[in-house]
């Protein structure tokens, strides 16, 4: 059986449909009470954080930023991504659901593998109805926000199989690099092609997976 390994936001989720003007929010609160300099961020500014961890992401935009004030932003952060995505305002990419039901009929096993914490998880589990493509859910938080590479060591002896990882970030295509398995790039997603370039096949497109997917098992 071949497993397949799948990032969410970048990969699956249009993130930046919710992230960006929670991400604007939050900034624009941190300038309001003079905790940072305002300033504008662009699309590409912002889906640059898309993919790391949450604590990785504020360590790294904002090291100045007292602890506090910054743990204060990062709830307030996913707080507002939340209410969006409970709001409605939350998408998939074109043609990912029926991309991976038709994995699932085909025999693959999908595996969710994501940089999130369980309250991100649960929600888009929900709301999206994850649990019908998808045979085993893993979040970041479960293992104290170590790196994807790292956790993929620790749940592969779960799973029978070869294993294909499927992403949009560097996260995704190190842990390929790291344990020796093969990789698709998704280049829709927020990674550069820097990122990408040690996958082994890059897809342009959501319903482009299959076939990569196929060439590779």
């Amino acid at each position: 059986m071949t497993n397949l390994i799948f990032d969410y936001d970048g990969t699956i989720h249009n993130s930046m449909k919710t992230y960006a003007p929670a991400f604007r929010g939050t900034m624009k609160w941190l300038s309001d009470n003079g905790y940072i300099a305002p300033r504008e961020y662009s699309d590409r500014d912002i889906s640059y954080w898309l993919g790391f961890n949450s604590t990785d992401m504020w360590g790294a935009f904002q090291p100045g930023l007292d602890p506090a004030v910054r743990e204060k932003a990062r709830i307030m952060l996913g707080e507002d991504m939340a209410r969006r995505i409970d709001n409605g305002e939350g998408e998939l990419f074109p043609d990912a659901e029926e991309t991976l039901a038709l994995l699932k009929d085909e025999g693959y096993k999908l595996i969710f593998l994501s940089n999130c914490r369980f309250h991100y998880l649960n929600r888009h589990r929900r709301v999206f109805r994850l649990d019908r493509f998808f045979d085993s859910f893993y979040c970041c938080e479960a293992y104290d926000f170590i790196p994807k590479y790292e956790i993929f060591r620790k749940i592969a002896p779960e799973h029978e199989g070869d294993f294909i990882v499927i992403g949009d970030r560097f996260h995704d295509i190190e842990t390929a690099v790291q344990n020796g398995l093969r990789s698709i790039g998704c280049a829709y997603g927020y990674g550069s092609p820097e990122e990408l370039s040690k996958a082994d096949i890059i897809v342009d497109r959501v319903k482009d997976i299959p076939s990569a997917v196929r060439k590779l098992s």
